[in-house]
């Protein structure tokens, strides 16, 4: 699949696409991104992309002209129909259901905005997606595009050493949050305590490491996010046996 990233800071790409284990997905090209400055599609002397807003206010606001040269230049190329992005605070959150509907397409056109905004015009008549990570303000969307990279190439085939494990990260499989993870030492010492692994996990029974892993990410999940508990309620995604643990604990 292919990304093609329109921004104005390229170079904030390149220590995220070259390091750590999900490089080998873009190293591959399994998922190929390409990066389109926005600037080398200004065309006045000052390579300008923004100016201020109409109505008065502060701030300023990405010009529609240069973005629309850079998407038709973009859609040449790529000769497809793959979606346009906007990450913006107004945007639908990200969430793992929608990684993994990138992650089995065709890939997408990034638009990553700054300022106050884009020209609402261009978002109007090229956008199909707008895309936010959460209920907060970042300076631009470079950000947002790299969590959106990073989380469709940790799903790629070949990306992580074990295949499983993206299969049992939070929101995998459902709306469950994941369950605590330990390792090596048994029993680790800090200046105040000793702290063991929990018995269960050394115990060699599939059946009892299974039940406890399950029960931890339904506290888990009902303590930090109860929301997401709501919602694997109301999807039926719950057992008998879940609401009778979480009643026990009041929950």
């Amino acid at each position: 699949m292919r990304f093609d990233v329109v921004t104005l800071f390229p170079e904030l790409f390149a220590p995220h696409l070259t390091q750590g284990i999900t490089r080998r997905a873009f190293d591959s090209r399994q998922v190929d991104v390409r990066l389109w400055p926005l600037r080398d599609h200004a065309e006045d002397a000052y390579r300008r992309v923004d100016d201020r807003p109409y109505g008065g206010g502060p701030g300023m606001v990405m010009l529609a002209e240069p973005l629309l040269r850079a998407l038709t230049a973009i859609r040449n190329e790529r000769q497809d129909t793959a979606p346009v992005v906007l990450f913006s605070p107004a945007g639908r959150r990200l969430e793992q259901a929608g990684v993994r509907e990138f992650a089995a397409g065709q890939g997408a056109v990034l638009i990553c905005g700054r300022y106050e905004g884009v020209d609402q015009r261009l978002i109007d008549r090229h956008v199909d997606l707008e895309l936010s990570l959460g209920d907060f303000v970042l300076s631009g969307g470079e950000l947002p595009a790299l969590a959106l990279l990073d989380a469709v190439a940790r799903l790629q085939p070949g990306v992580l050493g074990d295949a499983r494990s993206h299969a049992q990260d939070s929101f995998s499989e459902g709306h469950l949050l994941d369950w605590p993870h330990y390792s090596r030492p048994e029993v680790w010492r800090d200046a105040a305590a000793e702290l063991p692994v929990p018995p269960v996990l050394m115990s060699g029974h599939h059946a009892d490491i299974a039940r406890w892993r399950r029960e931890r990410a339904l506290e888990l999940t009902a303590r930090r996010r109860p929301d997401l508990l709501a919602a694997a309620r109301a999807s039926g995604e719950l057992r008998p046996a879940d609401e009778s643990y979480l009643a026990s604990l009041g929950l």
